[in-house]
């Protein structure tokens, strides 16, 4: 049986984008959205308003508050992984 986390890549509902909706959030973190008004208030998510005034929680402190450590890209502009092309013989 597939996984139904809504991390998961081959979710089947529409892909959440880098915000979510305060139900959607409730939702993810399995809390009330009480809770997630409270925790926007404690300053544990992080919010923004869209130009219709609704408020929207990012995922990015949604994912904080889970636990889940973003991941560090590395700051020089060569790769990690030195790429070296293969001569090919021409004969």
């Amino acid at each position: 049986m597939a996984s139904t986390s809504p991390f998961d890549l081959h979710h089947t509902e529409p892909r959440l984008g880098r915000s979510v909706s305060i139900e959607q959030a409730a939702q993810l973190l399995n809390v009330s959205r009480r809770t997630i008004y409270n925790r926007i208030r404690e300053g544990r998510l992080q919010t923004l308003r869209t130009l219709g005034g609704s408020q929207r929680v990012l995922l990015d402190s949604v994912h904080e508050l889970l636990g889940f450590r973003p991941q560090v890209l590395p700051t020089s502009t060569q790769p990690a992984i030195p790429f070296t092309p293969r001569l090919t013989n021409r004969n």
